[in-house]
């Protein structure tokens, strides 16, 4: 494969916790040829142990550990972190990509994958954080603050947890109040590029978030279900001045 110039700014670190030493020996040269810098560790004790020992801009977690699973692992750096997570999963097992996103996880990609495509998910990834870390704005709708400098969501001053990929998402619906978005839309807005996605992960993320801002999640306000079309962000709830 062609090397890029050797004078390329590498600002980006990924870590890849992958058993599959000849996988991981590949992507982290091929991330290395597009400008991501990548540590690989084989299990999910080195893999937590890296993440405690310095800061990485996202996360490629295999499902299938030695030791402990990634899901697991998932638990445990959602526990304390925000970081990026891009899940690797068996391929057509839609319930394990239901419950990595559940879990906290932002992507997915099943295996076998091309490199390309991993990277292209890296990006959109990367790309998301680096908007939002801009300019600080706060979006406020009544009790809802959503701080995008801070990247944190409040309800009545309380800090609500969202992964990156929920936080965007919710972002996205926020700046679109008022109108109906498709889930192919949404996916379009928060990736910033078309790719082939799992058909109900935004109904998972949005169930998380609904967790996360709602009075009653199974009877939601603020975001609404509109069947058969997508959803629409209310900007006010009833009783909100």
């Amino acid at each position: 494969m062609p090397r890029l110039a050797h004078n390329r700014a590498v600002t980006d670190r990924i870590l890849i916790v992958d058993d599959d030493a000849r996988l991981g020996a590949m992507l982290s040269e091929y991330l290395g040829e597009s400008g991501l810098r990548a540590a690989v560790r084989g299990t999910a004790a080195d893999g937590l142990a890296a993440l405690k020992a310095e800061p990485f801009d996202a996360l490629v977690l295999d499902v299938m550990l030695p030791d402990v699973d990634g899901f697991e692992v998932l638990r445990r750096v959602r526990a304390d972190s925000d970081v990026p997570i891009l899940m690797l999963t068996a391929k057509g097992d839609a319930t394990d990509r239901v419950v990595g996103l559940e879990l906290g996880a932002d992507d997915y990609l099943p295996k076998p994958f091309s490199p390309r495509e991993l990277l292209a998910r890296l990006r959109a990834i990367l790309r998301r954080r680096r908007a939002s870390s801009g300019p600080a704005a706060v979006l406020r709708y009544g009790r809802l603050e959503i701080d995008r400098g801070a990247r944190a969501v409040r309800v009545d001053g309380e800090e609500r947890p969202l992964t990156s990929y929920q936080f965007e998402l919710l972002v996205a619906l926020a700046e679109h109040s008022g109108r109906v978005l498709s889930r192919e839309a949404l996916m379009d807005l928060v990736r910033g590029e078309s790719l082939e996605a799992f058909d109900r992960s935004i109904d998972v993320h949005v169930s998380r978030i609904r967790s996360a801002i709602e009075d009653d999640p199974k009877k939601p306000r603020r975001i609404i279900t509109v069947r058969g079309a997508g959803y629409v962000f209310a900007r006010s709830q009833d009783g909100e001045g």
